[in-house]
């Protein structure tokens, strides 16, 4: 199995109440965060279905923290 193989089992897909949960977010801001290119944009599961990359929420979340650390300093 090659390293790529191995990163794409690796990545998870989360509906909009997991993203809630994660966040601390209400659907509106996240869609509103997504709208100003300030959070990850969905992927499209299905005609009417869209999932955010777990990976790319939880750098986010980081991301989030880390400025927080910078603006305290």
């Amino acid at each position: 199995m090659s390293q790529s193989d191995s990163a794409y089992k690796k990545l998870r897909l989360l509906r909009m109440m997991d993203v809630i949960k994660l966040t601390g977010l209400p659907k509106s801001t996240i869609y509103l965060k997504i709208k100003n290119k300030e959070f990850p944009d969905q992927v499209s599961i299905g005609a009417r279905s869209v999932a955010w990359v777990e990976t790319e929420i939880n750098e986010w979340i980081e991301r989030n923290i880390q400025n927080r650390k910078s603006n305290c300093s």
